[in-house]
């Protein structure tokens, strides 16, 4: 079954466009859809020798039987009858590559991008954990969120997602929402949901990040990669609808088409999305929009590379269920306890240009520059207490009016290496600076009637409307510029020592109120360190250990005592991270590659307080301890000719280690275990079509609801399937695709903001798609 382009085929017979393609192709763009590529085993083979497209060469010109340096006393009858072999165009090199990296990308290999690490290193050849959920884990699970792709990768868990409209994800015992740790290639995002139909693949940088970051939680980073511009015509349409229940519908298309502009390696693609659905709980919907085009140019040194999406959305702002003496409320899972107005919406953009010349064989320059933008604004009725036994709810009628938020990045850095007599360096050096705000206008505080949530009757209310001064204005402006330089000195063939370290300049001013209080003013700099060692095995295993470190300001919003006057500034130090780690990496023989890792992180200088009895007053300081522990173990790849998986397992120990009141506490929202493994059997051509079947379950222990561990979110087991079938349809490939996500309809809780604040699982969805190729 050759793999079709537009007039071309791979395997050299060309085809032709008909009637019955425009018409489908037609019908099917009016409502959008998606392109996942399903090359077979077979396709591959028949395709022309790979050839990699990052930075093509120029088309070069036959050899001319004329030319001297050919054969001096040829005929022109002769040159005629011996035609020397035209070389391949830019577009049948990239479809040839494309098609032998796709059985990679169906048993799951994990190929991470060089924009996480900096550099194009061979995952062994680092001493860091970097974890890959692969393009194809995704088109095969369809992920909703960040959270729901993260799955498959160890130690994360769901933190607080601000009523399930923010991306919240814990990486070894620390994240938060907005804490600036998730990426698009490499570069810092201020939207609420990163993962959308633009998105590749996903890649989480473990540990602390700062060296190659800046200011960050010691977890680690997210980095959500972009599909790009490809020098070969293709594209797909799909069409998906889905059902959590008979009277819980919605559907969703994807648009997305790519091709050459020209023959001079400029290339184009777009992608359009757009989704209607229903909220599986007793109200709500969601609707979202997203345009984004990109053009791409490859040089024969330089890369050129230029996206842009545009995003429109509302969604429900659900803060979930409550629990009352460390139980759930007895209602059943889709009641909700708000109100039916209660949503976001709002708009995002992102913009995004990188340039990567090759100086020469072993140097090459990067620059890359990001602006990212979302403004929003919500109903947020919110619980302020329930009682059990009654089933009364207080409840207070908020909002958010004129939030903005933006992120101005720009990075450059230059890596190669040299030869230090027998020894080689393999150098990193650059800069980047970073301005960004997060801005919330006008709070809503409103005061609402009593409400019962075993006799609930909604819609007796509207919307708050009365503004909170106090409340209002709330600002964090964070300005950063930093010089990082990293070398990994290789002392034999075997054998490297990493060291690096980051300066960095960093302001930092919070508050709010109208009028303004400041609460945060920070202006300090400091340089931080990493180190580590390498130890090749062979050349598919190698051990790795690191020691690395992290730094993030304390800052406040809120005033910190009830009279106010109290303000964090440069005297008060800011958190640091501490990573000791070592593991191994392996990579066996490019189909089967994971990482098995032990850490031991501390987090000091956290804000405490403490009362000072002389004068009534607290006291704050930069005095308190965390500390994580853990190991973890992730695994993807092809285990046979049919079978592929990803798999994790992750134990993280994370507590409070020193501090007046929670000493002793474990970290809340973190699972102590977590545990994922996902299976696809691919069936080949044995029948008609291609069949591929696959399922899997994750598992998330226990965990602590809050900070002072009064109630605790109980262990679940969620399982998924999924099933695609590709056949032809008037030549053209179609791949028909149907997932049941929570198999078993299990209700679980994913995190909690406190206990009057639960977010619950999403209930059964099936969803059937069907996605014609061209």
């Amino acid at each position: 079954m050759p793999a079709h382009l537009d007039g071309l085929c791979i395997n050299g017979r060309r085809t032709r466009a008909g009637k019955s393609r425009a018409g489908l192709l037609i019908g099917a763009a009016v409502l959008l859809a998606e392109c996942p590529s399903s090359t077979t085993t077979a396709q591959a083979q028949s395709a022309l020798p790979p050839v990699t497209v990052e930075a093509p060469a120029p088309r070069s010109k036959p050899v001319r039987a004329s030319d001297p340096s050919s054969r001096p006393t040829q005929t022109a009858r002769q040159r005629n009858r011996n035609p020397a072999p035209a070389s391949p165009t830019l577009s049948e090199r990239a479809a040839a590559e494309a098609a032998a990296q796709q059985v990679a990308r169906l048993g799951y290999r994990a190929m991470p991008s060089a924009t996480t690490l900096r550099s194009g290193a061979s995952p062994l050849d680092t001493s860091q954990a970097v974890n890959v959920v692969p393009e194809q884990v995704l088109k095969d699970q369809l992920p909703r969120n960040i959270d729901d792709a993260l799955v498959n990768i160890s130690g994360i868990t769901q933190t607080n997602t601000l009523a399930g409209t923010q991306d919240a994800v814990i990486r070894r015992g620390f994240g938060d929402n907005r804490d600036g740790s998730i990426m698009r290639n490499g570069m810092p995002l201020v939207q609420s949901r990163s993962l959308n139909a633009a998105v590749e693949s996903v890649e989480v940088l473990k540990g602390p990040a700062s060296l190659l970051y800046g200011i960050m939680d010691p977890g680690g980073i997210v980095n959500t990669i972009s599909k790009r511009p490809e020098l070969y015509q293709h594209g797909s349409v799909m069409l998906l609808g889905s059902a959590f229940s008979a009277s819980k519908t919605g559907a969703d298309g994807t648009l997305d088409i790519t091709g050459p502009i020209g023959d001079q390696g400029l290339a184009y693609r777009f992608i359009g999305y757009g989704v209607s659905e229903d909220y599986w709980r007793n109200f709500g919907r969601h609707r979202e929009m997203l345009v984004a085009p990109s053009l791409a140019w490859y040089g024969q040194d330089t890369t050129v590379q230029l996206n842009y999406e545009h995003r429109e959305f509302i969604s429900p702002f659900d803060r979930g269920t409550a629990y009352i003496n460390g139980v759930p409320l007895a209602i059943p899972a889709t009641r909700r306890l708000d109100e039916p107005y209660n949503n976001i919406w709002g708009t995002s953009d992102l913009i995004q240009a990188s340039v990567e010349h090759r100086l020469n064989q072993d140097w090459k320059v990067t620059a890359a520059y990001s602006y990212n933008t979302e403004t929003f604004s919500a109903n947020q009725l919110r619980i302020t207490g329930v009682n059990a036994k009654t089933g009364v709810e207080t409840r207070s009628n908020d909002g958010t009016q004129g939030s903005l938020s933006n992120s101005s990045y720009g990075t450059s850095y230059i890596s190669g290496g040299f030869w230090l007599g027998d020894m080689r360096n393999d150098v990193l050096f650059g800069g980047d600076g970073q301005y960004r705000t997060i801005y919330r206008d006008n709070l809503i505080r409103q005061a609402a009637p009593s409400f019962n949530v075993y006799n609930p009757v909604y819609g007796l209310i509207g919307p708050g409307a009365t503004v909170s001064n106090s409340d209002s204005a709330q600002t964090d402006k964070l300005g950063q510029w930093s010089l990082f330089f990293q070398d990994t000195l290789h002392l034999t063939e075997r054998f490297a020592l990493v060291g690096g370290v980051r300066y960095m300049d960093y302001d930092q001013i919070a508050g709010r109120g109208k009028p303004f209080i400041t609460n945060t003013n920070v202006s300090a700099d400091a340089v931080l360190p990493l180190g580590g060692a390498i130890f090749k095995l062979t050349d598919q295993i190698s051990l790795y250990a690191s020691y690395s470190q992290s730094l993030k300001p304390n800052s406040t919003i809120a005033p910190l005592s009830n009279g106010g006057g109290v303000v964090l500034g440069s005297n008060i130090a800011p958190e640091e991270g501490t990573q000791y780690e070592t593991g191994v990496k392996f990579d066996l023989d490019k189909r089967l590659s994971g990482t098995i890792a032990v850490y031991d992180i501390e987090k000091h200088n956290v804000l405490v307080s403490q009362l000072d009895t002389a004068t009534g007053f607290n006291v704050y300081t930069a005095a308190g301890k965390v500390r994580s522990r853990g190991l973890e173990i992730d695994v993807t790849g092809r285990l046979s000719a049919n079978w592929s998986m990803i798999g994790s397992y992750g134990y993280t120990d994370a507590r409070v280690t020193e501090d007046p009141t929670y000493a002793g506490k474990r970290l809340q929202n973190v699972a102590m275990n977590t545990a994922s493994l996902y299976l696809v059997y691919d069936f080949g051509t044995v029948l008609p079509g291609q069949l591929r079947l696959g399922g899997g379950a994750r598992y998330v222990g226990d965990r602590a609801g809050d900070a002072l561990n009064s109630f605790v979110l109980p262990s679940y087991v969620v399982a998924d399937i999924f099933a695609t079938y590709e056949t032809k349809h008037q030549a053209l490939p179609v791949v028909y695709q149907l997932n049941v996500k929570n198999l078993f309809d299990t209700v679980y809780y994913t995190s909690a903001q406190n206990n009057l604040g639960v977010a619950i699982g999403d209930a059964r969805r099936v969803s059937l798609s069907a996605t014609v190729k061209f």
